[in-house]
């Protein structure tokens, strides 16, 4: 059984941060990540927002960066499996099993597993992801002046992607697989509104197409049960969120969509339990947000400790 001051969950950005952050201030930490390092970020193609690269970077490449500062401050990084998380009330620390059956016992934890975006499961979704098919308007919308942009998905984010896209796009559709919208009345009303957008009723993605980027779309109308092809240059796809959070099994408090509530301090409502990235509920999902919550997160498990 080995003890630390903190154990951090999940590799991608907030993870890495709160990495470099608890390192530095001499924590005895360990960053555990089930599969790769960097999670969704290492998808995005080219990121133009991160501050301070003002020529595009692939998400790779941050996620690269990021990893050999971490790894200068002799952070040990494994690739395991959490299993299990239990908090002991007695000594206000926390038990952790790893799919290895090796246990670690730590003061705090850094819960920072992030969420992956639903996918339509459709043929080509995979093989163009980062090459014409998004998840992230905020991240690649500005890659797409003047192009013909198509976005999945009929709630808020769908709407407010679709309008964020209008500023860059020549054209943006739409594809609802109803007749009506499920996001806010006044979203509905500013894509009406916006001669740049249509909207595609009662129809589903069948087949994404294309040779190195994406170049075609496959729809079925699930009315007439007829299907048509057009011609595309982006594709961005807002059918929901997943946060990775249902190992924890109900032992802090989440939302009803499963993210994790936590507090300005990204504590949680168990002691010395913190969350950051993006599994826990907030307003922006950015690999410049989720680096901003590793770092309070790995400082507020060092002044907790110190307390």
């Amino acid at each position: 059984m080995t003890i630390y001051d903190t154990v951090i969950i999940g590799g991608g950005p907030a993870g890495l941060s709160a990495g470099l952050y608890a390192a530095r201030a001499g924590l005895q930490a360990i960053l555990l990540e089930k599969s790769f390092l960097g999670g969704q970020a290492v998808t995005t193609g080219t990121i133009e927002n991160y501050p301070g690269f003002p020529e595009p970077i692939t998400g790779f490449e941050i996620i690269g960066r990021m990893e050999e500062q971490v790894r200068k401050h002799n952070l040990p990084i494994e690739i395991k499996e959490v299993k299990s998380l239990t908090y002991q009330k007695d000594t206000d620390g926390y038990t952790i099993h790893l799919g290895d059956g090796q246990i670690l016992n730590t003061g705090t934890v850094i819960v920072a597993t992030g969420a992956l975006a639903l996918n339509l499961d459709v043929p080509g979704e995979k093989e163009f992801t980062g090459r014409g098919v998004s998840y992230c308007a905020t991240c690649d919308g500005p890659l797409f002046r003047e192009k013909e942009i198509m976005v999945v998905g009929g709630g808020n984010s769908a709407l407010e992607e679709a309008i964020f896209l209008a500023r860059f796009g020549k054209k943006v559709s739409i594809i609802h697989r109803r007749d009506a919208l499920r996001g806010d009345k006044i979203l509905q009303n500013r894509v009406f509104e916006n001669p740049k957008i249509q909207v595609i009723w009662n129809s589903v993605v069948k087949e994404i197409k294309g040779d190195s980027v994406v170049k075609e779309i496959v729809l079925y109308n699930r009315v007439n049960q007829s299907s048509s092809s057009h011609k595309i240059d982006g594709l961005f796809i807002y059918i929901g969120t997943k946060p990775n959070t249902a190992w924890l099994n109900s032992l802090i408090t989440l939302d009803s969509k499963g993210f994790i509530i936590a507090d300005e301090k990204l504590q949680t409502n168990l002691p010395g339990l913190f969350a950051a990235g993006d599994c826990r509920q907030k307003e922006l999902r950015q690999i410049v947000t989720a680096a901003g919550d590793g770092a309070i997160a790995g400082m507020m498990a060092y002044h907790y400790l110190q307390q």
